[in-house]
């Protein structure tokens, strides 16, 4: 079967609904503010994904809503998806796009919905150990706050400066620290969403309940194309009172996989778990002599707790070879994890390529998957780097960072949609999961019916029961 092509070339792959004139005046009684001003229909047109960054230097909107829609509160949101269910008009939530793969793009057109005007509220239970914000709430200035009461979210993307908690849903991120704390689904209480009738859902586990299935999973990575969250109840944890730092050299990916898996299946609950190809590894510890892969390794609790994880974790590197190297790299790169600059830098040059790709898959696969990618991808950029970072029982993510320089931004362009074909073909050729956390949006939307198969049908049947005229969103997640 061949491949679809990504969207990167800019077609519109769904004809744009129009907007109507009484239906733009219909709007202007519903919200604060209706925008159709060209120069800000194109800067919604764009995210953080390097292939829209490119789009926009060579002066190309393929995907241009007609409104950009200001909300202040969600009794005006419900307003407007009722009005554009009954016309038909899509409509694409949108933050502070900070997505990396295409999510807030509206690909039909009709209106973007930009939340950032609704008030931010913010509750803190340190009894129940939970903190309720409003969804656009900024993920850096909530984790500030808790800090300020001696709680940390647990919750720790390197886009926290820059994303929301609703975005962080939306998407079913996970953070650097997952390992200990888990992904968004685990740390979600609850939230509210509104549905595309209007209605508003609270969904909600008081800490946990049986009652039917979970419907809280329901809405999570569902990217906005069954509702519009506004309000979220996250667990936040007490900061651990101890913590300690390790550097390992690992003689080779083999090695540092199989420690990944022994420690997981002992049960071990690091915070911090990185593991570093040799060529990324160069990157990592800010040494571009350095010869070998690299790990590093972190733990945080009680002061015992720690000791006794540290050493039991020193004593299953040392079976595969580790070498200790001290705590000095991995402290720094603690100071600089939420450092996209290196990325940025890149695809801001004429022809400059910079592109991350995560994806997941078993023990038993992500070996056989990385060495393909690794062999596959190579003539397609300068730098080739990888490295595992989000660890479970079963298996583990695993990060494709692309560095090349090409002749101008057009062929950037081009040669952005090889690598994404590429990497994407050969995922679901290896059975791999082709998103860990960065989500499906424009990009693997092409794909998302041979990765999800059958169960592609589950989330027709709930798109049209929940959006049954389709405007939420449309063109994502294969919708």
């Amino acid at each position: 079967m061949a491949a679809p092509r990504p969207p990167g070339s800019g077609r519109q792959e769904v004809p744009e609904v129009p907007l109507s004139e009484s239906f733009l005046n219909q709007l202007a009684g519903l919200v604060d503010q209706v925008v159709t001003d060209p120069a800000a229909l194109d800067a919604t047109s764009h995210d953080t994904w390097p292939m829209t960054t490119k789009w926009a230097a060579v002066g190309r909107h393929p995907y241009r809503a007609e409104a950009v829609v200001k909300v202040s509160s969600p009794d005006q949101i419900a307003a407007l998806l009722k009005a554009a269910s009954r016309a038909g008009v899509p409509v694409t939530p949108r933050a502070l796009a900070s997505s990396v793969t295409g999510q807030p793009i509206p690909t039909r057109g009709g209106v973007v919905l930009d939340v950032n005007g609704l008030p931010r509220t913010r509750t803190v239970n340190q009894t129940d150990l939970t903190v309720t914000v409003s969804a656009n709430y900024l993920g850096s200035a909530l984790e500030d706050e808790l800090g300020q009461l001696g709680f940390t979210l647990g919750h720790s993307p390197q886009s926290l400066l820059r994303s929301t908690v609703g975005g962080w849903l939306s998407t079913l991120a996970t953070g650097q620290f997952s390992s200990l704390y888990g992904g968004i689904e685990d740390l979600v209480v609850g939230y509210t969403v509104i549905l595309a009738t209007g209605q508003s859902i609270k969904l909600q586990a008081k800490p946990r309940a049986a009652m039917g299935p979970d419907l809280r999973q329901l809405f999570i990575g569902s990217e906005g194309t069954l509702g519009v969250i506004t309000e979220v109840t996250l667990k936040i944890f007490p900061i651990a009172p101890a913590e300690s730092l390790q550097t390992y050299a690992i003689p080779s990916v083999h090695d540092g996989l199989t420690f990944m898996r022994a420690q997981g299946a002992a049960g071990l609950r690091p915070f911090l778990l990185r593991l570093y190809d040799a060529d990324e590894a160069k990157h990592a510890m800010v040494d571009p002599t350095f010869d070998s892969c690299c790990l590093f390794l972190g733990s945080r609790g009680l002061p015992g707790l720690v000791e006794a994880e540290m050493a039991a974790l020193d004593e299953l590197v040392r079976q595969i070879g580790g070498r200790p190297l001290g705590p000095a790299a991995t402290a720094a790169w603690m100071e600089r994890r939420f450092d996209f600059s290196s990325v940025e830098r890149q695809v801001a040059k004429p022809g400059g390529i910079a592109e991350t790709i995560e994806v997941a898959h078993y023990w038993s696969g992500i070996e056989g998957l990385y060495e393909d990618l690794k062999r596959a991808l190579a003539p397609l950029a300068d730098e080739v780097l990888a490295h595992f970072s989000h660890v479970y029982n079963q298996g583990t993510s695993m990060y494709m960072i692309l560095f090349a320089q090409t002749a101008d931004d057009e062929t950037a362009i081009d040669r952005l949609e090889r690598i994404w074909s590429t990497t994407m073909d050969l995922c679901l050729e290896h059975g791999a999961e082709l998103s860990h956390h960065h989500g499906g949006g424009l990009v693997r939307s092409p794909y998302s019916k041979r990765s999800l198969g059958s169960a592609h049908l589950v989330l027709e049947k709930v798109k049209r029961a929940l959006d049954p005229a389709g405007v939420l969103n449309p063109g994502k997640l294969g919708l």
